[in-house]
């Protein structure tokens, strides 16, 4: 009996720009039968000032004009398919073999509960046909709407991804995204428990916004949260600010810009707080924002092992603060499952675009609340 000729690797291009705005993240995992994906090549493209800036832009503008959103996306869209290019070039590949991209956009506004009593929306800025286009590859794209329709928060949607990467271990296992904002995926070590997930609260997205606007302006973010710590943490500050009903609100849960951003923290400050220390204010109020949902999944006491990756994972006073009010955790990082840090989003939606591809869904209903499982995303041929 001759033994099958081993499955050939499927390889997918997943690519992601948070709500730091800060450039494409575009990520080559390849994708075998009963394993999981492999991270193969990663190449991060900068994003523009003048891109960063009108995108920030759109992200807070009560009106805008289609011709503005039209330039933003077509801009948004080239840049994307410059992370692609630098990607096939630095791993000598050529469209043919790539499976599809999955382009998750770029999130302009997100309201799941509507806005005002109007209906359910999500929005990201994305051209898929322009990006297939450019390419010379599949793309998949869109992948939020489906969930929404179906009653969900159309997020999380890292949680199936993270599923499929880090399976079921002997501990309670949890994964923590600290992007623009903080979400945490719950693994149970009981098979027969559903996976859980939703968003924390703000991560980097306060943290940057407050620091460039005290910064100098080829500065976006604190590094290693150095001026945090040069800061004193404002109790009252903290106070105020957990107050925030978002904070105590059962899931499915998601959020973004739309809630937290420099308007909403003006309403809580009182005008006399040094810089300094609101910048170590917001760390401290991501850090126990994350503690208490945890709290919500877990007994206090309960061990765990908390997986961290994001951009925050890099903001040494962040971690610092999150292990303070997390004494029973194990803070370890996904680069021993051959993932590091930075690429875990972009990845999920490599992964997305092979689960719509082969029909298979994307979403998690105990997560986002959907009515069922869906299949996400449409597909744009080159």
């Amino acid at each position: 009996m001759k033994t099958p000729p081993a499955a050939t690797p499927l390889y997918y291009i997943g690519l992601m720009s948070g709500t730091s705005l800060d450039g494409i993240d575009a990520a080559l995992i390849a994708i075998e039968p009963a394993a999981p994906p492999r991270l193969l090549a990663t190449h991060a493209e900068p994003m523009p000032y003048a891109l960063h800036a009108a995108l920030l832009t759109l992200c807070h503008a009560e009106q805008a004009g289609f011709a503005q959103l039209a330039a933003a996306e077509d801009a948004f869209c080239r840049l994307q398919a410059l992370a692609v290019q630098a990607l096939l070039d630095q791993q000598r590949l050529t469209p043919g073999n790539i499976e599809a991209i999955g382009s998750h956009g770029q999130t302009i506004e997100h309201a799941p509960g509507g806005h005002q009593g109007g209906p359910s929306y999500t929005l990201q800025l994305d051209n898929p046909s322009l990006l297939a286009e450019l390419t010379g590859c599949r793309v998949v794209a869109d992948f939020r709407r489906r969930d929404l329709a179906a009653g969900g928060q159309a997020a999380p949607l890292a949680p199936a991804f993270h599923q499929a990467l880090f399976g079921r271990q002997s501990a309670e296992q949890l994964i923590l995204n600290l992007g623009g904002f903080a979400n945490v995926t719950w693994l149970p070590r009981d098979a027969e428990q559903a996976v859980l997930g939703f968003d924390t609260g703000p991560a980097n997205v306060l943290l940057d916004a407050w620091f460039a606007r005290h910064a100098s302006k080829c500065e976006r973010f604190d590094e290693n949260g150095a001026w945090a710590a040069s800061g004193e943490i404002d109790q009252a500050l903290l106070s105020r600010m957990l107050a925030e009903p978002f904070f105590t609100q059962p899931p499915p849960r998601s959020t973004g810009r739309e809630l937290f951003h420099l308007d909403w923290l003006a309403q809580h400050l009182t005008g006399e707080e040094a810089p300094a220390n609101v910048q170590a204010t917001l760390a401290e109020l991501t850090a126990i924002s994350i503690a208490q949902a945890i709290g919500q999944l877990l007994p206090p006491g309960e061990s765990l092992t908390l997986i961290t990756c994001g951009g925050g994972a890099h903001n040494g006073y962040l971690m610092a603060r999150l292990a303070h009010h997390l004494p029973g955790a194990t803070l370890t990082s996904p680069a021993a499952h051959g993932w590091p840090e930075d690429w875990i989003e972009a990845g999920a939606f490599a992964w997305l675009a092979h689960q719509r591809l082969h029909h298979l869904p994307g979403n998690l209903p105990s997560v986002t609340g959907a009515r069922g499982p869906r299949v996400l995303g449409g597909i744009y041929a080159p």
